[in-house]
């Protein structure tokens, strides 16, 4: 069969590209001696290439003598795929194959762990622990997760010599349109980490992670959307993710849980005013007005809400009065972007509903019971005053009580209420806590206690330290299954763009913008915002004064507010 047969036969194409990196170092070998040995691991980083030759040059040789030999590899940087393999030959096999045990892990200490066991490492949504056949004289690849260090050990006995392990790195080729500098650099790490984590994430739909979950869950798209508006722009990824979730979730059927619905909703209002596409949200009509008198069907007429499994993010969950001053305030914006987008769309009918609805709910506010994720979204909703939810909830020993997904929105009520200096200083403690560590991506959570004697996690846990991935995480991510490279953890990359830089839309599709810089305790800031007219690039610099001078370029048929 011809190719333009397998195309008429309307083959799914992959919309990714496939590349192969080369290890960065070697971070660990079993050692030499008479029950095993690994010889010229070093050959392994001298990029061999992955086309089998009998004649390779500083090739590595696996020699397993009664113990398996093995090899800890570092690729240097998160990256979501699996390993290609290239064996020269093979001495000692009673077959032409040998028996490779492979573990990928995202920290070190992951990939030499065993399955199970006080560490909680599993092959849960992707198999990154597997024993496989290679061939002698060939080339394969195995896995498909997200991973940073490789481990290999052979367990037959015999001599492999490998010409090359790499790592076989998918990902979507798409340019990074927006961009971030200022005058702290660490700032300009963290803005890019958050970009990177998101963008391993944009996979053939959009992730929540790249080891797991694997899956698309709508309210971790919301911040990882923001991140991509900022760096991307518009991306069919995020349609496409939004679409698969409204078509597996008939209605009365909600997306997981009822909040994940309301994500769903804010993403499409938010998806509107970035990117102005209408043709777009008139597909979305029959269900927004749906899922709207689904959700007022949940309030009582006291204002009350009654919802199965009620949820903010995991680390909320211990207090379920939080939990539910939170949902409360969540159903608010719900109905606030409801109206709006009912308003576009002349369903004049539902936005009477949202109107009303918001009302009744206005007039019994739960209390936000000291969680920092409830009180920031009762500020953005306008449930509570934003000076006072940072000043009694949020500010009082941040970052402690942040957490990797409602960061961002603490970050958000701290900005609205004015202290750019103090979520400066919590993004760079928070999240830059984590690079610390040697994170290259932002992980499903963080709790800054965690870096009291704690070892980084590209590195084996010397005596006396703490194996930070292995020991801490609850829920359904303990220890080793904790995923380090989670989408919903990119809020800062978003937040800068934001308010730092300023750059929001006034109008749907950036018809018109707002530049209002907050550079905080920062001497200037620059960078680039990706819209549906072109990219705007502005710079701000405090001067001697104190007040802050803005340059800017708006692309043609861009107006900028004048407030």
């Amino acid at each position: 069969m011809s190719m333009r047969k397998w195309k008429d036969r309307g083959l799914a194409i992959d919309p990714r590209t496939r590349a192969y990196v080369e290890p960065t170092r070697i971070v660990w070998t079993s050692g030499s001696g008479a029950a095993s040995e690994v010889v010229n691991p070093e050959g392994l980083l001298t990029a061999n290439g992955g086309q089998v030759t009998k004649e390779a040059l500083n090739a590595c040789i696996l020699r397993h003598k009664g113990e398996a030999p093995g090899v800890l590899l570092d690729f240097g940087t998160e990256l979501h795929g699996g390993i290609r393999i290239a064996v020269v030959e093979g001495r000692g096999f009673p077959s032409r194959t040998a028996r490779v045990r492979v573990r990928l892990g995202e920290s070190a200490m992951e990939a030499m762990s065993e399955l199970g066991g006080p560490a909680n490492a599993t092959n849960h949504h992707a198999a990154r622990d597997s024993i496989v056949d290679v061939s002698l004289l060939g080339g394969a690849e195995f896995g498909a997760t997200g991973f940073r260090f490789a481990r290999l050990d052979l367990l037959d006995e015999g001599e492999l010599e490998l010409q090359s392990v790499q790592a076989a790195f998918v990902y979507r080729d798409i340019e990074y349109k927006g961009s971030f500098r200022c005058s702290d650099p660490l700032l300009d790490r963290i803005w890019e980490t958050g970009a990177y984590t998101v963008h391993l994430n944009m996979q053939e739909y959009l992730w929540d992670g790249i080891k797991r979950d694997r899956m698309v869950w709508t309210g971790d798209m919301h911040p990882e959307v923001a991140t991509i508006c900022a760096v991307f722009g518009e991306q069919e990824v995020v349609p496409r993710s939004m679409d698969f979730k409204r078509d597996r979730s008939p209605l009365p059927m909600f997306m997981d849980m009822p909040t994940y619905s309301i994500w769903w909703l804010l993403v499409q209002h938010d998806w509107y005013m970035q990117h102005g596409n209408l043709a777009y949200l008139e597909q979305q009509r029959v269900y927004i007005a749906g899922l709207l008198r689904e959700l007022a069907g949940k309030v009582e007429a006291d204002g009350t809400i009654h919802v199965f499994r009620p949820f903010l993010d995991w680390p909320a969950s211990s207090n379920p009065e939080g939990v539910n001053a939170g949902v409360h305030a969540l159903f608010v914006l719900a109905m606030q972007a409801g109206a709006r987008l009912c308003r576009v769309l002349g369903e004049e009918e539902s936005v009477s509903l949202c109107e009303s609805l918001e009302r009744r709910l206005r007039e019994r506010v739960p209390h936000h019971a000291g969680s920092k994720q409830a009180a920031a979204l009762q500020a953005l909703a306008g449930l509570m005053d934003a000076a006072a939810a940072n000043r009694e909830v949020i500010a009082p020993n941040a970052p402690g009580g942040y957490s990797t997904f409602y960061g961002y929105y603490m970050l958000r009520a701290r900005a609205e209420a004015g202290d750019i200096a103090g979520s400066l200083d919590s993004i760079r403690s928070y999240w830059g806590g984590m690079l610390e560590l040697g994170a290259t991506t932002f992980w499903e959570d963080f709790d800054i206690a965690w870096m009291e004697n704690a070892a980084r996690i590209d590195e084996l846990t010397p005596p006396g330290k703490i194996d930070v991935h292995g020991t801490y995480g609850g829920y359904c991510y303990q220890g080793y299954r904790h995923s380090l490279c989670h989408g919903w953890a990119s809020g800062p990359t978003a937040w800068l763009s934001e308010y730092v830089l300023g750059i929001t839309p006034a109008e749907p599709g950036f018809r018109k913008v707002r530049i209002r810089p907050r550079l905080g305790d920062l001497e200037w800031a620059e960078g680039t915002y990706p819209t549906p007219r072109g990219i705007i690039r502005v710079r701000h610099e405090r001067a001697p004064d104190g007040s802050v001078r803005t340059e800017y370029t708006v692309p043609n048929g861009v107006e900028v507010a004048a407030d």
